[in-house]
């Protein structure tokens, strides 16, 4: 364990512990915008830089590992301005349509010109200009607000393994582009939008839709496959608007393309919003409710029970629902109708 002061509070690390993570133990807030606790550090954006006894110079604290006896000091004047330097350099090359960006409210970059309440820039010169459309159905890039964080790049290698999007160029002219800056053709999870800290990537699907303001968040299951990804439905009215993922669960926030941008399905007029029935034997199906289509569910399998035995009953289980659920379906099956034919869509 490794024993330091940081801010002039004490703290106790395991070896290998970063002086960020240090110091969010502490609850010291430290800005920082290329950063993300489920990625490898990576310290490009130089805004999370400290102060250590004894050093040179600021380090960046999200790739520094603490060590025994360390005084680190993560708020002063100088850092103040050093960071507020690189925000100002940042929106120098960056564009100020906030009022109509999809990010507004949820932009990184956006907090911290309000922490550091910049207001004017005193950086003029030539400012990047790589609009583009992509024609994909899902991702939308606004190349002139990519900060080159790189954390869209890092969870494409790290987590899809995909390397879908990389760094070319150098030094102002940098970016983040596919290969030979063609059109994005990838596996379209997402992650890339999750993790981005500004309106540089963003989903097509959000355009023209409330940001915040009647927005209700409500936390259920990815109904796509028996992974039981947790979602979080973004809806305002009776529509749902996007969704996304918190980083808490056992998925870590990561979603595949159908858990991510699969939902327009939900708001589908061909929905069935009742049970439909047959009254008659031949006749058409037709609207009821569900104590009804339940009875007549129970008194169908009753009638088979009785006239050919339980066995004559078989239920199929599907893969979309969750564990829980399937484990309630074969209960129903064996304890309630009697019967051990039970199947499963997804198989072997």
């Amino acid at each position: 364990m490794k024993t330091l002061l940081i801010d002039g509070q004490k703290v106790t690390v395991p070896p290998n512990t970063t002086l960020l993570e240090a110091a969010q133990q502490l609850q010291i807030d430290i800005p920082t915008l290329c950063h993300d606790p489920r990625l490898a550090p990576h310290g490009g954006c130089r805004l999370c830089i400290v102060e250590i006894e004894g050093a040179g110079r600021p380090v960046t604290s999200c790739t520094t590992p603490a060590e025994e006896g360390m005084v680190v000091l993560t708020q002063n004047d100088r850092l103040n301005r050093l960071r507020k330097t690189t925000v100002e350099l940042l929106l120098s090359d960056h564009p100020n349509d906030c009022m109509v960006c999809v990010r507004a409210g949820n932009c990184t970059l956006q907090e911290l010109a309000y922490r550091y309440g910049i207001r004017t820039n005193r950086f003029e010169g030539s400012v990047r200009d790589h609009d583009r459309i992509d024609e994909n159905p899902f991702i939308m890039r606004e190349q002139n607000k990519c900060v080159l964080c790189g954390l869209c790049v890092r969870v494409c290698d790290e987590v899809q393994g995909v390397n879908a999007i990389g760094f070319a160029g150098r030094g102002f002219e940098t970016k983040v582009c596919s290969p030979f800056e063609h059109d994005l053709d990838c596996e379209f999870c997402g992650q890339c939008v999750s993790v981005c800290p500004t309106g540089a990537l963003s989903a097509k699907m959000w355009a023209g839709h409330p940001r915040h303001e009647g927005v209700e968040k409500t936390e259920t299951t990815c109904g796509y496959c028996g992974c039981g990804c947790n979602i979080t439905l973004h809806s305002h009215g009776n529509e749902i608007t996007r969704i996304s993922s918190r980083s808490d669960n056992h998925n870590r926030g990561w979603l595949c393309v159908k858990g991510r941008f699969g939902y327009e399905f939900i708001n589908s007029r061909d929905r069935l919003t009742t049970p439909l029935i047959r009254r008659q034997k031949g006749g058409v199906l037709e609207p009821a409710g569900w104590d009804e289509a339940l009875d007549l569910v129970v008194s169908k399998f009753n009638e088979i029970k009785t006239e050919y035995g339980s066995d004559a009953i078989g239920g199929l289980a599907s893969a979309r629902c969750t564990n829980e659920e399937n484990y309630m379906f074969q209960k129903l099956l064996r304890s309630g109708v009697g019967t051990n034919n039970i199947d499963h869509c997804a198989r072997y």
